[in-house]
Order: structure tokens, then C-alpha cells, then sequence
């Protein structure tokens, strides 16, 4: 089969469209034929070995994998003998730890839900990683109806998925993004959008219930001052160095919180299949509608990856099969 591979840490430059042996199916496995794959920051972080903490996970000197790819959706080809959730033909979306830039990748059944037909395969690589991340943050902030919502970073690929859930969720939001993204966040159901360089939300007079962090630009305290005396703040990112990365931020916000009034949680995203189920049938249902920037074939990865880095993707980047 065809795949994206690569044996040493760095930029877009080291990937390469190449041959690789199809992998084998386990008994509890499947085999899915790939038909769109997502791209995420995790595998930018896989693919340099930043920050350096994470190789303890992706590999110390090299990588422990030589695929990338971790959000995929596509059909099942074969399946192990101790298989019952699903069976050759079946349409599947799910997380396959990074190995799903690829033509062909085995996955746990597990690791995988059924996708709805009118979700297409392009809209069903979206969700895992993405809108996993951004359902199991807004239910960290305890984002109720009627509740006060901030998203920073809302025009990303997190960000417009929290936007559109927390309005399914009857809260009130506030995205934040650039000046090209302002009518974006606009269009898929933000109530109020701050331009972050014309203005800086954290000093600003309106409070906040929960405030949803997926950047990291800002100091703890400096969100705390537009929380709520009883508000939560959630992030997923901070700004740690080539080393931590976002870890000084989650590690801080967890040993704060119980010195003060409000709520203060670091993000560690995890599978949810309940959660992507979940997910799709708000596709279905035209609740929320993934925002895809551009796709790509999969032979053309290095300069998705490489479009995402130099421009910040509006929603995300989805490469075809």
C-alpha cells in the first residue's frame, strides 16, 4: 500500500509518499480501507518530536512509528475473528493512533464507530481528535443553557467545532480569532466575535461562565480576571517551549484551582466512541457542520502540513484517499 512515512524527526520535508506493507488484522481488529484522513496538531507534534516530552510517548531518537495519522474515516476490508461490532463493507470513523495516513490501517473495534451514510467520509475524519476535543471540553466547563461562553482560538479546527457545540448546548459565545477568520466565526453561530488584534478579550468588562482556551496566548491569571467568581476555565494548549510545551499551563491550572473560587482544568482529550456517535448524529441532524478548509490527496501531505503551519487552517484540513 501507499503511505505517508517517515524515519527522523523535523519538518514537512522529512515525510514521503511511499511504499509500506499492509499492516496485519489482530483478532479484536479491523482493516479499514481509508478514504479521508484529518489532519491534527498531534501529528505536527509527531512528526517534529515536539515537544520533546512527548518522545517518551512517539520515540526517543526517532520515531517509534514511521506513519502518521491519527483521525481517519473509510471502510472495512477485513476483520478478526473475535470481531462483532462491525463486518466487511462497513462505514467506520475513528482513531487509529497514528498510522492513518496510509491506504489501508488496522484498528481496534474498539476505536471505532459506525458512520452515518449522510455524513460523507471527508466530514466523518473531522470528528475524532477534533470535535472529541472540543465536546469533552465544553462538558469539563460544565457549559450549561444560557451560560457565557469564551473560545479562544475559534476559528481553528477545535475552535469552530466548540463554537457550534456550545451553541447546541444554549449557551451565549464569544469567539475569539483574527480579522480574516471574524465573518467565519460568525457564519457558523458565534453571538459575539473579538478581533484578538484589535482587542484584548482579557481586559475587557464582560464575565465569563466558562472560558474554553485552545491557544494559550494569554497568562492564568489574566483569564481569570474575565471568569465569573464561579466560572470554570478549560485549556488544551500554553505556551511551555520546544521542551513542555503545554504542560507548565495544564500543570498550573490544576494546582491553582483548589486555591480559588473558580474552576481551573487542563484538557487531556481521551476516546470517547459514545462521544463520536454522539457527534455524528449532530451532522446528521444539521446541528453542527465541520468546517473543512480544503482537501487534499493524500500524496500531498507535506504541503497540507506545510499550509497549515504557515497559515493556521480555518477548521481543518482533510486529505483524501
Amino acid at each position: 500500500m501507499k503511505a505517508i512515512v517517515y524515519e527522523k524527526y523535523g519538518s514537512a520535508d522529512v515525510l514521503r509518499y511511499a511504499d509500506a506493507d499492509k499492516p496485519a488484522v489482530g483478532d479484536d481488529e479491523v482493516l479499514v480501507r481509508v478514504r479521508a484522513a484529518s489532519i491534527n496538531h498531534g501529528d505536527l507534534f509527531a512528526m517534529r518530536g515536539s515537544p520533546r516530552l512527548g518522545r517518551l510517548a512517539f520515540g526517543i531518537g526517532r520515531p517509534r512509528k514511521n506513519v502518521l495519522g491519527r483521525a481517519v474515516a473509510g471502510t472495512v476490508d477485513a476483520a478478526g475473528r473475535d470481531v462483532t461490532r462491525f463486518k466487511v463493507g462497513d462505514e467506520v470513523f475513528g482513531e487509529v493512533n497514528q498510522r492513518g495516513f496510509a491506504e489501508y490501517v488496522a484498528a481496534k473495534q474498539t476505536l471505532l464507530a459506525a458512520k452515518p451514510a449522510e455524513v460523507t467520509f471527508e466530514q466523518a475524519a473531522t470528528l475524532p481528535v477534533a470535535a472529541e476535543t472540543a465536546l469533552q471540553a465544553l462538558r469539563l466547563g460544565a457549559v450549561a443553557p444560557g451560560g457565557k461562553v469564551l473560545v479562544n482560538g475559534a476559528s481553528g479546527g477545535v475552535g469552530t467545532f466548540a463554537v457550534q457545540l456550545a451553541k447546541t448546548l444554549g449557551a451565549q459565545v464569544t469567539g475569539v480569532c483574527s480579522t480574516r477568520n471574524v465573518d467565519l466565526v460568525r457564519s457558523i453561530g458565534a453571538d459575539h466575535v473579538i478581533d484578538y488584534t484589535r482587542e484584548d478579550v482579557t481586559r475587557g468588562k464582560v464575565l465569563f461562565d466558562a472560558v474554553i482556551d485552545l491557544v494559550g496566548n494569554h497568562r492564568l491569571s489574566a483569564f481569570r480576571r474575565v471568569l465569573t467568581p464561579k466560572g470554570v476555565y478549560v485549556s488544551s494548549s500554553g505556551s511551555g517551549g520546544p521542551v513542555l510545551g503545554p504542560i507548565p499551563r495544564l500543570v498550573a491550572a490544576t494546582l491553582v484551582s483548589p486555591f480559588v473560587s473558580q474552576r481551573l482544568r487542563g484538557l487531556f482529550a481521551t476516546l470517547d466512541v459514545e462521544g463520536l456517535a454522539h457527534l455524528a448524529a449532530l451532522v446528521v441532524a444539521g446541528r453542527i457542520t465541520p468546517v473543512i478548509e480544503r482537501t487534499y490527496p493524500l500524496c500531498e501531505t507535506p504541503d497540507a502540513i506545510r499550509s497549515l503551519e504557515a497559515e493556521h487552517a480555518r477548521g481543518k484540513i482533510v486529505l483524501t484517499v
